[in-house]
C-alpha cells in the first residue's frame, strides 16, 4: 500500500502542471452553476449545525452535529461509522468512507467549537451584507459544509461515483481527548494510503491564502525543588538560591540560547512557587503558599513550545533537557513534555498541491491563491496525517474573522468561493493519472 501510494504522489506532483494552463471544463463548469444553484440550501445547512451548541464537552450536542452531517453523507452513498470517544473521553468523530478508483483522497473537518453550553454565544445571526454571527461558524462548521457542498456538486455531475474519497470530522479538535494518541488513530487510520490531505480549517481567514505548512504544539512542565531555609541565609554555600531563582535562570536560559530561531516559540504560561504549591496540569491552574521571609522550596511552570518540523522539536527540547540539567548548587529540576500536535512541514508535495488549488481558484474567478506564513497557521488536525500523506493543504474553509471569541463572523461571501474551488480541485485530483 505504502509503493501504491507513493507511485501515486509521484504521478501527482508531476502532472499537477497539466492543470496550469487554466480554464473550465464543461463537466467543470456544471460543478460552479451547482454550487451557485444550491447555495441557500448550503446557508440553510450551515445555520441549522451553527445552532446546535457542540461546545466539545457537551458530548450529545458534538453528537448531534455529528448526526446531521453523516445524515448528508449517508445521502451521498458514503459507509459512515461514528466512533465512540469514551476510550479518550470525548463524544467521539465521524468517519465516512466512499470506495472507487484513482487516488485515495482524506477530508479533514472537526465537530467541536471553544463555546461549551453555558457560553452566552449560541446562535446564528444575520449580520449587514455577507456576514453573519455564530459560534463556530468559522471554526469549523463552515468548512464542514463546503467539505459536503463540494462533494453534493461532484455527485450532481456523476463525478463522485468512481472518486475514492474518505472523510472525518474529529469530535475533539479544539479540546483533544487523552491519550491524545488514541484519540487521534481513527483519523490516522483513515490516512493510511491517501495521496491526498485537505483540512477545510478557515486558516487565517483569508481567501487569497491556504496552509502548506503548521507548527506543531506541546506542552511542557518544568517543577523546580529548592532548599528551605530562612531568607538571611539565602545564597549560602550549604543552603543555594532557592527554588524561584532557579526558575528564574531555566527561563532566562531558554529565553538567552532559544529566542529568535525562525518558526520557533516557546511560552512559559503559567507559574506557581513558594513553601508549598499545588498545581492541576489540565487546568494550567494552581496555587502557592509562601512568605517572604523564607526562601522558596517549590515552583512549577507550564507552557508551551511550537515548532514547524519534528527536527525543530527535537532540537529544541534537547536545549531546553541540557538547560534544565545544569541546576545551581542544592537545587534540582525536571522538565516534562506532553504527546501535543505533531508539527506539518512544508514540502514539495504541499506545494503542488497549492499549485493546482490556485489554478482552480482562478478557474472559478476566486482569484490567486499563496501559502500563509506558518507561523500564522495554528496546531490543527491534519498535522496529524503528515506522517502519512504526501500532498496536505489545509485552511480552505469558510473565511471570517474573530474565531475563538464572540466576535466569531463568516463572511458568506466566502461561502460559495470556497466550495467551487474545492469542488474542482477535487475534480482535477480525482482525473489525475
Amino acid at each position: 500500500m505504502r509503493l501504491f501510494s507513493a507511485v501515486v504522489v509521484s504521478c501527482l506532483v508531476l502532472t499537477a502542471a497539466a492543470f496550469a494552463q487554466g480554464g473550465l471544463s464543461a463537466d467543470e463548469k456544471a460543478l460552479v452553476a451547482f454550487v451557485d444553484k444550491h447555495n441557500d440550501e448550503a446557508l440553510a445547512l450551515l445555520e441549522q449545525v451553527v445552532n446546535i451548541n457542540s461546545g466539545t464537552q457537551n458530548h450529545a450536542g458534538v453528537r448531534e452535529v455529528g448526526k446531521v452531517f453523516r445524515q448528508e453523507l449517508d445521502a451521498l452513498g458514503f459507509k459512515t461509522e461514528w466512533v465512540d470517544g469514551a476510550p479518550f473521553k470525548r463524544a467521539g468523530h465521524l468517519v465516512a468512507g466512499h470506495r472507487g478508483r484513482g487516488p485515495k483522497i482524506l477530508l479533514i473537518g472537526h465537530l467541536d467549537t471553544v463555546f461549551e453550553a453555558d457560553s452566552p454565544f449560541q446562535k446564528f445571526e444575520r449580520g449587514d451584507g455577507q456576514s453573519a454571527r455564530g459560534p463556530g461558524i468559522i471554526d469549523m462548521k463552515g468548512g464542514n459544509v463546503i467539505l459536503v457542498q463540494a462533494l453534493k456538486a461532484l455527485a450532481s455531475t456523476g463525478a463522485l461515483k468512481t472518486m475514492n474519497v474518505t472523510v472525518v470530522m474529529t469530535g475533539d479538535e479544539e479540546d483533544s481527548g487523552e491519550p491524545l494518541s488514541r484519540a487521534r488513530d481513527a483519523l490516522v487510520t483513515a490516512a493510511k494510503g491517501a495521496a491526498v490531505a485537505i483540512g477545510f480549517e478557515d486558516g487565517p481567514g483569508d481567501p487569497k491564502t491556504a496552509v502548506v505548512a503548521r507548527r506543531g504544539t506541546t506542552g511542557w512542565t518544568l517543577r523546580v525543588k529548592g532548599q528551605p531555609a530562612h531568607s538571611s541565609q539565602i545564597f549560602r554555600g550549604d543552603i543555594g538560591s532557592g527554588a524561584i531563582f532557579e526558575a528564574a535562570r531555566i527561563l532566562n536560559a531558554f529565553r538567552e540560547k532559544m529566542a529568535g530561531e525562525p518558526h520557533l516559540t516557546f511560552n512559559p504560561g503559567t507559574i506557581a512557587g513558594g513553601t508549598a504549591v499545588e498545581f492541576d496540569g489540565v487546568q494550567a491552574r494552581g496555587t502557592a503558599f509562601g512568605k517572604t521571609n523564607v526562601i522558596a522550596e517549590h515552583v512549577v511552570v507550564a507552557g508551551d513550545l511550537r515548532t514547524l518540523s519534528p527536527e525543530q522539536l527535537a532540537k529544541a527540547k534537547k536545549t531546553m533537557e541540557s538547560i534544565v540539567a545544569a541546576s545551581m548548587p542544592l537545587s534540582s529540576a525536571s522538565i516534562t513534555f506532553d504527546e501535543g500536535y505533531p508539527p506539518m512541514a512544508p514540502t514539495d508535495g504541499n506545494y503542488s498541491l497549492l499549485a493546482m488549488y490556485d489554478q482552480a481558484s482562478k478557474d472559478v474567478g476566486a482569484g490567486p491563491v499563496a501559502a500563509v506564513n506558518p507561523d500564522r497557521a495554528g496546531a490543527a488536525d491534519v498535522s496529524f496525517v503528515a506522517g502519512e500523506v504526501k500532498m496536505i493543504l489545509d485552511g480552505v474553509g469558510l473565511m471570517g474573522r474573530d474565531d475563538h471569541t464572540v466576535k466569531e463572523t463568516a463572511d458568506l461571501s466566502t461561502l460559495p468561493s470556497q466550495t467551487k474551488r474545492a469542488a474542482v480541485l477535487l475534480s482535477r485530483l480525482h482525473r489525475m493519472k
